[in-house]
């Protein structure tokens, strides 16, 4: 199994299977910690600001608990003409987000944090980034999205789509540079901070 190059430990901050699913593939060795964070957004806080600002305090919630830990944190944020939408929780919640959202384009915003603080002078290197994702949902009808929402019962993503399951039936098209970041781990982005703190995935 692949190591940091300094043997640190790796915490992802989320309690999401998505995410867990997702950093797996990387074949390192981490631990996952829920952090205990309103994820509620702030009055006149923009979609990209609310999700890096979240992926920012999950990884500084569990950093206080692991500092000498390199911690992930992660949030997503989907956005129909400016606006929020958030996890649908129920059915009734999930078929109106897709009502709304076929035939359209929204904007998914997934913001990675990945923080780890420097032995030597104990400051705290902070690496952050937003990856955005263009979906475009096929414009269907209301029997097969019911028929789809009763089957994979999507209710704890934002935008009720499952694409790495049989959402993908209701996409049109997905436009991103790192094709994982819409199922919620960015993980080209990802990669790439590890590497600047010299984690070797080949070793």
């Amino acid at each position: 199994m692949s190591q940091t190059s300094s043997l640190q430990q790796i915490i992802l901050a989320s309690s999401s299977a998505y995410r867990k699913d997702l950093l797996q593939r990387l074949r390192l060795p981490f631990l996952a910690i829920a952090p205990d964070l309103d994820e509620s957004p702030l009055s006149h806080e923009a979609p990209e600001q609310t999700a890096l600002r979240l992926a920012q305090k999950k990884a500084e919630a569990i950093a206080k608990l692991h500092p000498e830990a390199i911690i992930i944190g992660s949030d997503q944020v989907a956005t129909l003409d400016g606006l929020q939408i958030g996890k649908p929780g129920d059915h009734e919640r999930a078929l109106k987000q897709l009502q709304m959202m076929r035939g359209r384009e929204v904007i998914f915003h997934t913001a990675l944090c990945v923080l780890h603080k420097h032995a030597e002078d104990t400051s705290n290197i902070l690496q952050i980034q937003n990856c955005q994702t263009l979906v475009r949902f096929r414009d269907l009808g209301d029997a097969e999205l019911d028929a789809y929402l009763r089957i994979e019962q999507p209710y704890d993503c934002a935008g009720s789509a499952k694409n790495e399951g049989l959402g993908i039936i209701i996409l049109d098209a997905i436009h991103s540079d790192d094709p994982t970041a819409l199922t919620g781990l960015p993980l080209i982005t990802l990669t790439s901070m590890l590497r600047n703190l010299g984690v070797s995935f080949f070793r």
